[in-house]
């Protein structure tokens, strides 16, 4: 439900801007309030999973999203429409890492990598029926109903969990951080916001400046803080384990440089090559179909590989898929776009799940549920920062030029591409780090442990 709604929004965003009567890319708010609201609340997930059990957490969240997505549909207004997608954020930051941690309490390390490949599937169910779904609606309906169909989705989703899903709890939760929270969130979404209104000239270079040095004092001073408790809201200690660090700190920077793609292909196709709506959401589905079609050849990969080689590899793949988007024009066939968008799809698939499944290769079982956190929290700002990255890079090279010309988006769309396959390329070099045998706990333990059983 939550990957369906995500893509449902960025093939809708230029109808909602029309609706609204606003610029498209000045829309990348109600995207980017949804991503900090996630980063905001992943933080305490954890610690209510553990407190309330996973069962009753996911049903909250679960009922949370439902509810905000109606008053999404019932909008009538861009900050209506931004402070709905607020508290669908709320909703979903509950979601993403309970599930996860459920995941990783139930399957043993060895289990881990095919576990999540079959959980991850059907979630991408959403990306593949998202992008059409919602350019059908907006086609022939109003946008609002791109946020109607989480409504049945909802309720379907809450007979599930209440019938299926194991509830798991800490025997001796740890209190909440309060302060850490006040201190790690208020950081965040300030950071978040000057990303979000950078180059939209609403504050001058001064204010700019002194409300950067107050977020990164905020985080800074949580940094302090954490280290001075024995329960913090995420405890930063786990970086000391490599591949925990490695996974979570490169991918923050590969993130950011694919952080953009889910909300700039969209303005290319109908923007910049004059498709519409239904037609541009067709053409993102190659890249969900790929991403499928990966989770079945991952393990296999990562087995013969090895995380560090597939890792730097697949990363320099992924710059170069996203560089040669800048290619893309009115005059280039369709056949190799959708050849291009498979090419993304299968790259960024295997390095989700090498990525995810890295993270808790070396990390032990009472630190499960306060590794899931901190790497859903730092994922989730990395795809903020991504998101930022992309919509400033082509708003920067647009300038004052009118978003109705059509030759001069698709440039700036282009230079955005160019710009989000260097960052990406240039992260390619944190996976060195990594060792060869890293992570064959994951990658290879299934393969063992039918080996020793078999003698």
């Amino acid at each position: 439900m939550e990957t369906l709604d995500t893509t449902i929004v960025n093939t809708a965003v230029p109808s909602i801007a029309a609706s609204l009567g606003v610029e498209p890319l000045s829309l990348k708010a109600i995207v980017a309030s949804y991503i900090l609201s996630l980063a905001v609340f992943i933080p305490i997930s954890g610690w209510m999973a553990d407190r309330f059990g996973t069962r009753r957490v996911f049903l909250s969240a679960v009922s949370i999203f439902t509810a905000a997505s109606l008053l999404c549909a019932l909008s009538v207004n861009s900050p209506m429409l931004v402070a709905a997608r607020l508290l669908q954020g709320v909703g979903a930051a509950m979601m993403m890492p309970v599930g996860r941690l459920t995941i990783i309490r139930t399957f043993s390390k060895a289990e881990l990598l095919s576990a999540m490949n079959f959980v991850v599937m059907p979630a991408l169910v959403g990306p593949l029926l998202g992008p059409t779904v919602g350019g059908i609606i907006v086609h022939l309906a109003s946008w609002r109903y791109i946020f109607l169909v989480n409504l049945p989705v909802g309720a379907i989703a809450l007979t599930m969990i209440w019938r299926y899903l194991p509830d798991y709890k800490a025997q001796t939760p740890r209190p909440l951080d309060v302060v850490g929270f006040v201190l790690f969130g208020s950081g965040i979404a300030l950071l978040s916001w000057l990303l979000e209104i950078f180059g939209e000239h609403r504050l001058d270079i001064t204010s700019t400046i002194v409300l950067l040095v107050i977020a990164l004092g905020l985080l800074g001073a949580y940094g302090l803080h954490a280290s001075r408790i024995p329960y913090p809201l995420l405890r930063l200690a786990l970086f000391r384990v490599r591949t925990f660090r490695v996974s979570v700190m490169g991918g923050f920077i590969t993130r950011i440089g694919m952080g953009g793609m889910p909300f700039l292909l969209p303005l290319l196709y109908q923007l910049g090559l004059g498709l519409p709506a239904w037609q541009s959401g067709l053409m993102m589905m190659p890249s969900a179909a790929a991403a499928i079609t990966m989770k079945f050849a991952t393990k296999p990969i990562l087995g013969r590989l090895g995380y560090k080689r597939v890792l730097t590899i697949n990363t320099l793949l992924i710059g170069c898929a996203i560089g040669l988007f800048s290619l893309v024009d009115a005059g280039t066939p369709t056949a190799l776009i959708v050849l291009l968008a498979l090419y993304l799809g299968l790259c960024n698939s295997l390095q989700f799940t090498s990525m995810n499944t890295l993270a808790y290769a070396d990390v032990e079982g009472p630190h499960t549920s306060m590794a899931s956190t901190l790497a859903s929290s730092i994922q989730q700002l990395s795809m903020s920062f991504g998101l930022a990255t992309g919509s400033l890079a082509a708003a920067w090279f647009l300038g004052g030029t009118s978003q109705g010309d059509r030759v001069q988006v698709t440039s700036a769309l282009h230079h955005a591409f160019v710009t989000l396959a260097i960052i990406t390329i240039v992260s390619s070099l944190s996976f060195w780090k990594l060792k060869r045998d890293d992570g064959e706990a994951v990658s290879k333990g299934a393969e063992r442990g039918v080996e020793n059983a078999a003698t």
